[in-house]
């Protein structure tokens, strides 16, 4: 079985030295085995994606000396295949309307983490509002969130505890999907259909990818995504979760932050070389 890896950047804004060490991760494991490595655009939030940061990290990806195999995807021309799969969990029953601001959200757990997609709710379980209340809130054109219920999830697949992966890379290891702690995660939203978290695993399938190579800081979604491959019928990829970049603070690069960019450090006169040296891939 050819090996397949892809990055997924998402364009909201400049990459920076965190992104350039995932990238060149996941490029020289493929290169090194006569693999494939995929370009996927992760463009699902349109109200935060930008062409022009599209054109930048295309533009940084080059300069650091990656190549891709095949034309790059845009999940924003993929929409159909997402909210097919959206739809598909609707009428599995495992969905729920969720009409709370994350604002409301953040106050009633005290102040949540952010975060950059559509899992920016934190773990929540709302649950589903009585059919009335939620017929007039429809009604009135209140915006919601389609929320994964664990419960309803865990009913059909006859609990998680069957749910596994391979993980090569952090804590080596044959685990189990333990979805509990993110709660009932939003899976898409009323004005954009499908997220991120649904287009993901529905692209990794279509595009026959069988590692997928990312940082550590995403190893609690992989079993969000174990139970959504299993609901519906998806293969599972390996994983690799690498360690994170830190800066001189200490804290992961992040873009939010303010973290010099690849963009940055060209115009600095820094050469591609140097970096790689610098990260050691």
């Amino acid at each position: 079985m050819t090996f397949v890896t892809r990055f997924a950047p998402s364009p909201t804004g400049l990459l920076h030295r965190g992104h350039a060490f995932s990238a060149l991760t996941a490029w020289t494991a493929a290169r090194a085995v006569g693999g494939r490595f995929l370009l996927r655009i992760e463009d699902t939030d349109f109200t935060r994606c930008r062409p022009e940061y599209e054109t930048a990290l295309i533009e940084d990806l080059a300069w650091l000396g990656l190549d891709w195999d095949g034309p790059v995807v845009r999940q924003s021309e993929r929409r159909a295949a997402y909210d097919a799969a959206l739809d598909r969990l609707r009428e599995m029953g495992v969905l729920y309307r969720c009409f709370r601001t994350r604002k409301e959200l953040m106050a009633l757990a005290g102040g949540a983490p952010h975060a950059d997609d559509l899992t920016d709710a934190g773990a929540f379980t709302c649950g589903p509002l009585p059919a009335a209340e939620e017929a007039a809130l429809i009604a009135d054109g209140k915006p919601f969130a389609w929320r994964l219920s664990l419960a309803a999830a865990s009913d059909r697949l006859g609990g998680f505890e069957r749910l596994t992966w391979v993980e090569e890379t952090a804590d080596p290891g044959v685990k189990t999907a333990r979805p509990e702690a993110l709660g009932d995660m939003v899976v898409g939203r009323k004005d954009i259909g499908a997220g991120y978290v649904i287009a993901s695993v529905v692209d990794d399938a279509a595009q026959g990818v069988t590692h997928v190579i990312r940082g550590e800081d995403l190893i609690q979604t992989t079993s969000m995504q174990r139970v959504l491959q299993a609901l519906l019928d998806l293969p599972t990829p390996v994983y690799r979760h690498h360690r994170l970049l830190l800066g001189q603070d200490g804290k992961r690069y992040a873009k939010r932050d303010g973290s010099v960019t690849l963009m940055a450090l060209r115009e600095a006169g820094v050469t591609a070389r140097e970096l790689r040296a610098e990260l050691g891939v």
